[in-house]
């Protein structure tokens, strides 16, 4: 684990380089090639079409209307969560922040199946009321409406301005609150005048993140917003794999990329010139035990609501799996292993938990080789290329998986990198998604290792693979395990990539439980559901293993 010398610093970014050239920026480059030369010469056809087509302006429109409609609903209840959580000290405060993010960490398409078995027509709320009330249709009619997208993506983003503006909350000192209410001030004007432009920074970060997940919004859409509703990710990927118009699914995917890279620039700009620097206090100071009825009530209300928001999804998933005809069962989850049609095509879902599983593992090491080598390089003595290098690593993170996808079906379909019907390129695709992360895993363990304690060692006769044993490995060891779990996690729950490229035959478990969901009867729903359930006991698993072995409080993200 140690940073290497500047001579051989070089090398370490031999195989990180390659791999970004050869499945990002390449993909990149086939996608602005097809869609501004589809037939070799330069056509904007599919760009005029964009700018002209009432169909492809709804499209543009409601990516845009709805990411910002659901940010703001997000934040405006989020705000008071991320208060009591700054502000109050309480018994199970660090539980129930774990719990709040499990939302965020579920695969998109979990929390698709999640809501539906919440308020889906065959849903729990809508069987109760049936039951209660002798209804012979479902009295809640949420499926394919933006208010069902709305839903989804204020619990799926609910944990991002929580995390972002409550602990950015926490460390502002609160005199100058308490001064202000001294000299008479209300509550709402404390909050107007000093709170709120203090934290504008959290809240412009949180806002933009939320944005760019409700913009780039895949899983959610697809299967809750239907036939009628459509966000860019989701015109792409119809476009190109039901319509087979790859030049204007290529142009859309370069309209997003450009609005993602828009959005981050835009982001730099604004947080340089709303930054106001305040001296941090310590969280101890900074908040107070439930000493008065008003802070018990405020407090209760406060999590009691957001109980209501994020609990009645999870476990009406778990409901929906074990209800089978009225009574409990496990017959959807037995169901998994079995072939009912018996056709040569047909892939069981137990196989298809099997290919996650297998593609997971081998993203993990791959990933995780990967990374290590970058953060080695990146670790070291800060260098203008180290400098350029930091943030184009971590370009795949503005890019959506679905473009991602989608330019490995451009640019891997001929020699020499002929992966279309390679299971190779499944990982590799997870990879790219993953890589970013165990970047920013390992490099504040690897930075955080004192120079001085390696000399001593070598000092003391140690030779340098002593050194890595006894003084690195220690330190960057925990590192190493939170990357491979955010590896081997985002792997298993990857969709939006996965759905272009995944082989009919070697389906993930993300894409078998969109078609089971797209499939009519009780029982492909119910194995959705089984399914669904599992994915989301391994998701939060893995969350909450790196919540417990973290390093540290402080770190890249």
């Amino acid at each position: 684990m140690r940073a290497p010398d500047s001579s051989r610093r070089l090398w370490l970014l031999a195989a990180p380089a390659l791999f970004l050239l050869l499945f990002y920026f390449y993909p990149l480059a086939r996608i602005l090639g097809t869609s501004l030369m589809p037939e070799g010469r330069l056509r904007l056809d599919a760009f005029q079409k964009l700018c002209t087509h009432t169909y492809y302006l709804r499209i543009l429109w409601f990516t845009f209307w709805q990411a910002a409609l659901s940010t703001l609903i997000t934040l405006t209840a989020a705000l008071p969560a991320a208060y009591v959580f700054a502000r109050y000290r309480f018994a199970g405060k660090r539980l129930l922040q774990s719990f709040a993010t499990v939302p965020f960490v579920m695969p998109t398409v979990v929390v698709a199946a999640a809501f539906q078995a919440l308020l889906g027509p065959a849903g729990v709320v809508n069987g109760t009321l049936m039951k209660w009330f002798h209804l012979a249709q479902p009295p809640i009619a949420l499926t394919h409406t933006v208010t069902f997208i709305l839903l989804a993506h204020l619990f799926f983003n609910f944990a991002v301005a929580l995390r972002i503006i409550g602990g950015y909350w926490t460390h502002l000192p609160p005199a100058m609150t308490e001064a202000a209410r001294m000299l008479g001030a209300g509550p709402l004007t404390c909050f107007r005048r000093i709170t709120l432009p203090l934290l504008r920074p959290a809240v412009f970060g949180a806002a933009l993140l939320i944005f760019v997940f409700c913009f780039c919004s895949f899983g959610i859409v697809l299967i809750l917003g239907g036939p009628r509703y459509a966000t860019i990710e989701v015109a792409i990927y119809r476009q190109a794999v039901h319509l087979f118009n790859l030049p204007m699914a290529a142009a859309l995917s370069l309209v997003q990329i450009v609005i993602t890279l828009a959005l981050m620039a835009g982001y730099t700009h604004l947080a340089r010139r709303t930054q106001l620097t305040v001296t941090p206090t310590a969280a101890r100071v900074a908040q107070k035990p439930i000493a008065t009825a008003a802070d018990a009530v405020i407090v209760s209300l406060v999590i009691g609501l957001m109980l209501l928001l994020l609990a009645p999804p999870l476990l009406a998933l778990v409901v929906r799996s074990l209800r089978v005809g009225g009574g409990w069962s496990l017959a959807f989850y037995r169901a998994l292993a079995e072939n009912r049609t018996q056709s040569y095509f047909f892939v069981p879902p137990v196989q298809a938990i099997l290919n996650s599983l297998g593609f997971a593992i081998a993203t993990l090491v791959l990933a995780l080789g990967l990374g290590l080598l970058t953060a080695l390089f990146l670790a070291g003595p800060r260098t203008r290329l180290a400098a350029l290098l930091d943030p184009i690593f971590m370009l795949p993170l503005s890019t959506s998986a679905v473009t991602l996808g989608f330019g490995f079906i451009l640019a891997l379909d001929r020699p020499p990198l002929n992966l279309r019907t390679s299971l190779a390129i499944v990982p590799l695709a997870h990879c790219l998604v993953a890589l970013p992360f165990v970047v920013r895993a390992l490099l504040p363990a690897l930075r955080s290792i004192p120079q001085s304690l390696r000399e001593t060692a070598s000092l003391l006769g140690a030779s340098p693979a002593t050194v890595r044993r006894v003084v690195d490995l220690p330190i960057v060891g925990r590192a190493l395990l939170v990357g491979a779990v955010f590896a081997f996690t985002i792997s298993l729950g990857e969709f939006g990539a996965t759905a272009f490229i995944a082989r009919p035959q070697t389906p993930t478990l993300p894409v078998a439980i969109y078609r089971f969901l797209g499939q009519p009867g009780a029982l492909n729903y119910g194995q959705a559901m089984a399914m669904s359930s599992l994915l989301m006991l391994v998701t939060t698993a893995g969350f909450l293993f790196l919540e417990r072995f973290r390093t540290g409080t402080l770190g890249e993200f």
